[in-house]
């Protein structure tokens, strides 16, 4: 039975509506500083923390709740005859009920230009103190740290007459743990920002995700799945808002994240097709509805059913050129009024909206890339290199044209984000065809000639890794390349690059690979 209640909240939602039901059944309200404040306000009885422990707040305000008459209520063990004995010795009445949430360190934190100072300010001691306390005591304290669940602690006690379960109260306590870990890693990862001048290798990592939303499943139906945001100041997916369009899946959400990022490689306006994680085009045009155009072409089968992504605002003539083929999403900075009328009469199509894509700050994930192992976690950086082609010397006999320079330099940034191995075919401003993720790097090159047959004579080709054998180059050339582009390092690159001389054709190795496993 519950008699005696704290609260200290910072999240001030709901809780006089709550406190005032507690109160009218008789429960005993303890409260301190603005909490108190609110619910003497709203005509709640309260009994100052400070008035109860014979304590007063100190320290502008960092010391109120750390006192054994708030402590012992918190820990002493109902049915433990000695624990019951010795805060009787002191006059310590047990607290059977906690209603704590945290001074807003992630809110603040977030915000641009905090201080330092004040973010240490937001680091709360005493509430989450009281949550372990409460929550190591479950068995005789409820410790609601959720203004969530104020409603349904409710209707349990007015259903069993008083009493939460001890079902309830060990749901209630798991919660607090996982809140509390949240909040310390939170913390960690900040004063890590602060004193580390490059990120490191921590000892022990502690990623901090809040649930967005639970998926229909995952990447198939009987996988369960949902969707975390990271707390970030870099590119962040989830906050994408959705206009229109059924509910995203696991598997949206992954196109997505592949052809934003590809689409974010380019300055000018930029469109991005993937499908299956994989690019089936990528193009630039002086407008959204060209670069589209051009970037469908590459690989119109493929794109249907396919994840569309700009860097530039999506207009009526754009989204007239998307309406004659079938995509899942469509994801932008913005989209025009015209735009949005064109995609409501197919309302499948899922929109998503991003402005932050325009933001210099905003087009890059932040912190690591991570991926899941069995029993264990690889992190990475995010694959950020950005070789200036333009700058690199031929290592064959001839130098590219002005042209063949930028042909490179498009198939090298779409390369990046192909699985391997790879094969990309461009001109300057698009891509050919894209051979995908193939054991050998000379099948790439084949599958790549597929779907782009003669569309590739006199464009260039960008390869993820080296050349193990000239049979690539033979390849090649036999499609029409006129230059290429490779990271070099191969036992067998005099040789290749022989074979680049035999065929007149130029060849820029960057020293530096993609691979995207």
């Amino acid at each position: 039975m519950v008699k005696r209640a704290l609260m200290s909240v910072s999240n001030k939602k709901g809780i006089a509506e709550f406190a005032r039901e507690l109160s009218a059944a008789g429960i005993e309200i303890l409260s301190t500083g603005g909490t108190a404040r609110a619910l003497r306000d709203a005509g709640i009885p309260v009994v100052e923390v400070s008035d109860y422990t014979g304590f007063p707040e100190m320290l502008d305000g960092r010391l109120k709740t750390l006192h054994p008459k708030i402590h012992g209520g918190l820990l002493s063990r109902r049915s433990n005859p000695k624990d019951m004995e010795d805060i009787g010795k002191h006059g310590i009445e047990p607290i059977d009920m906690v209603v704590v949430n945290l001074y807003p360190f992630e809110e603040t934190v977030s915000k641009p230009n905090v201080t330092f100072e004040e973010a240490i300010e937001n680091i709360d001691i005493g509430g989450p103190t009281m949550l372990r306390a409460a929550a190591k005591n479950f068995q005789d304290v409820a410790v609601i740290v959720d203004p969530g669940d104020y409603g349904k602690i409710l209707e349990e006690m007015k259903s069993s007459r008083g009493e939460i379960s001890k079902e309830t109260k060990l749901g209630l306590a798991g919660k607090v743990f996982a809140h509390t870990a949240h909040y310390d890693a939170l913390i960690a990862d900040y004063l890590a920002g602060v004193t580390e001048r490059e990120r490191s290798f921590t000892e022990h990592f502690t990623p901090t995700f809040n649930r967005v939303s639970v998926l229909r499943y995952g990447e198939n139906p009987f996988q369960k799945a949902a969707i975390y945001k990271e707390r970030t100041g870099g590119l962040s997916l989830p906050d994408a808002k959705v206009l229109q369009g059924k509910e995203m899946s696991f598997n949206n959400y992954l196109d997505t994240h592949s052809a934003l990022l590809l689409a974010l490689e380019f300055d000018k306006k930029a469109c991005a097709v993937i499908k299956h994680n994989n690019p089936c085009g990528a193009a630039l045009g002086e407008t959204a509805a060209e670069a589209y155009r051009r970037a469908a072409k590459a690989d119109p089968v493929s794109a249907f059913g396919g994840v569309v992504a700009f860097n530039t605002e999506v207009d009526e003539e754009a989204a007239k050129e998307m309406s004659g083929l079938f995509l899942e999403v469509v994801i932008a900075p913005s989209f025009t009024k015209g735009a949005l009328e064109v995609f409501s009469k197919k309302p499948n199509v899922r929109l998503l909206e991003l402005p932050e894509i325009l933001s210099p700050e905003k087009r890059r994930p932040d912190s690591w890339d991570m991926k899941r192992i069995a029993g264990g976690l690889l992190l990475q950086g995010w694959d950020y290199s950005s070789e200036d082609i333009m700058t690199v010397r031929a290592v064959t006999k001839r130098q590219p044209t002005r042209d063949e320079y930028e042909a490179m330099a498009f198939a090298w940034k779409v390369c990046k984000h192909v699985k391997s191995n790879a094969i990309v075919y461009a001109f300057k401003d698009r891509t050919a065809g894209i051979g995908i993720g193939q054991t050998k790097r000379v099948f790439s090159a084949q599958i790549g000639l597929l779907n782009a047959g003669e569309t590739v004579k006199g464009s260039a080709a960008a390869s993820d890794g080296f050349f193990p054998f000239r049979d690539g180059i033979d390849a090649l050339h036999e499609a029409g390349v006129t230059a290429v582009v490779q990271p070099g390092g191969s036992v067998k690159d005099e040789e290749v690059i022989r074979a680049a001389d035999e065929f007149d054709m130029a060849m820029l190795i960057t020293g530096v690979r993609h691979f995207r496993h």
